[in-house]
């Protein structure tokens, strides 16, 4: 069986978190339970919801994210030199703020022993002649946008007066990273990356607090840190990546189409596949896609994850045929618009719901990929 993602009907990552599990979280937080009961709850959480990725007919299974509180804060914590404490404000996203933790450098970035290869190693043991196993972690650019953000830019510069020296530190860390799942049997990783949804956001330059041409020294800056990153991979090694534009408690945090980023993100970035929103007008029309050069795949993320309402398939078809008049329909897949939870909140829907939301992308892809 073919180990290269992206599949006809594909998957983001995360997974709604079943209620025992979050009461175990909450338990640990609280000093009711130890490391190890936690970790006995997380494997059974694990393991169930792998079996339900397997009854959905998904080729590819992942943990669903079940170990951590967010989507991308967990896996810098485990870095060196990164620190983090309950928020006041969190992330304003369209009627809610996300309260997950303020992240920050408290010293210059290295990493070790990533605990996320060891996540990787239990869920790699379900693998089989019909599966293969995803490891989700936030794009190299991610981290860098969090340390770069307004509130945190004065304290990195203390650290880094140059910031080409945390683009390298960060860079380095990633390949470590990298060569470790790797070395654990790793052959699929996903990038998740929002910095491009803040990108394409009309108040994009309000945002980082520059200009246009600022925005643009971003934009290349962003590209450049997630190819140092892939740079020197293993060469059966897939590395892809899924672009949104917040995904949290079905809320959003940005908006606008990929027009502003797409002549340099799609063609300059170094990854096999873009895992793109494609849910609402938010994410605007398909012509950007006419710059994915032509060693690269697309996943429509057409089936949204923020709603419950199911999607008409007759209205997806439609959409990936419409998509097809910019990028040949041989290279396009399909899949959710993002997670069904990108933090242990979880979006507004059932667990019926989500896996009604898979089932309809496997017998949509089955239909148009025949």
């Amino acid at each position: 069986m073919s180990i290269n993602a992206p599949f006809k009907y594909d998957i983001v990552g995360s997974f709604l978190r079943p209620d025992y599990l979050k009461q175990a979280r909450s338990e640990y937080a609280n000093g009711k339970i130890s490391s190890e009961e936690l970790k006995a709850v997380e494997d059974k959480a694990i393991t169930d919801l792998i079996a339900k990725q397997k009854a959905v007919g998904l080729t590819v299974i992942t943990d669903g994210e079940y170990r951590r509180s967010s989507w991308h804060l967990d896996f810098m914590w485990a870095f060196h030199g990164v620190g983090h404490k309950k928020t006041k404000n969190g992330i304003p996203f369209h009627g809610e703020p996300a309260l997950i933790d303020d992240t920050f450098l408290t010293g210059k970035v290295s990493v070790d022993s990533h605990p996320f290869v060891e996540h990787f190693k239990f869920i790699s043991q379900f693998t089989d002649e019909n599966t293969v196993a995803r490891q989700t972690i936030p794009a190299p650019a991610q981290f860098l946008f969090q340390m770069i953000i307004p509130d945190n830019l004065e304290s990195t510069k203390a650290i880094y007066p140059n910031e080409e020296d945390l683009i390298q530190d960060i860079a380095e860390g990633y390949k470590k990273v990298i060569r470790d799942l790797y070395a654990a049997g790793c052959k699929n990783i996903q990038f998740d990356d929002c910095t491009w949804g803040v990108c394409v956001d009309p108040n994009a330059c309000f945002i980082l607090g520059t200009d246009e041409e600022g925005l643009q020294k971003n934009i290349e800056k962003l590209i450049r840190i997630n190819n140092l990153a892939i740079e020197d991979k293993p060469e059966d090694l897939v590395i892809n990546t899924h672009i949104c534009r917040g995904n949290f408690h079905s809320t959003w945090a940005c908006q606008g189409g990929y027009d502003r980023v797409a002549k340099d993100l799609f063609t300059k970035e170094n990854v096999s596949a873009f895992y793109l929103e494609f849910d609402d007008e938010r994410s605007g029309d398909f012509e950007p896609l006419q710059y994915v050069s032509n060693d690269k795949k697309v996943v429509l993320g057409l089936i949204t994850t923020k709603s419950s309402v199911l999607e008409s398939k007759d209205d997806i078809i439609k959409r990936i045929l419409e998509a097809a008049k910019y990028i040949p329909l041989e290279r396009l897949c399909l899949s959710p618009q993002c997670g069904f939870a990108s933090t242990e909140e979880g979006n507004i829907l059932t667990e019926e719901e989500q896996w009604a939301k898979l089932k309809l992308v496997k017998e949509i892809a089955k239909e148009v990929w025949k």
